[in-house]
């Protein structure tokens, strides 16, 4: 049972770290990567390669702008895929959002605006 959190960038570090510590206070595991799906397509598939025979894995992926990466980990594994992306007012936020709802089909995305929901989400999934 592990979370594995994907950030588009370094710079997401800081919103990342509002869920790994929540997360942490449930005893969650979790791992933690860097990868743009616009930039580092191969290395996204290269971690999403290196977790498919895994059990018990749920992904959140940490991206705003147009969020290539939700729609790209939930389209290429098997497990659930949370977003959960930064902003930095209201109306980033509502960038953001509107670009993670926004997904073709058969790549389903749940999207958590708040980091510690995004946590306590995980810890339902596994039923911790």
């Amino acid at each position: 049972m592990k979370a594995v959190l994907i950030m588009g960038s370094t710079s997401d570090e800081s919103h990342a770290k509002k869920i790994t510590n929540k997360l942490d206070d449930f005893g969650i595991a979790w791992e933690q990567y860097a990868a743009s799906a616009h930039k580092q397509p191969l290395k996204v598939l290269e971690i999403l390669e290196t977790k498919k025979n895994e059990k018990d894995i749920v992904y959140i992926t940490i991206a705003g702008r147009s969020n290539a990466l939700s729609g790209f980990v939930a389209a290429n594994s098997e497990f659930p895929t949370l977003a959960c992306p930064p902003f930095a007012d209201k109306t980033d936020m509502l960038v953001n959002i509107h670009s993670t709802l926004q997904m073709p089909s058969n790549t389903p995305v749940l999207t958590i605006i708040d980091p510690e929901n995004c946590a306590m989400a995980v810890k339902r999934i596994f039923g911790v």
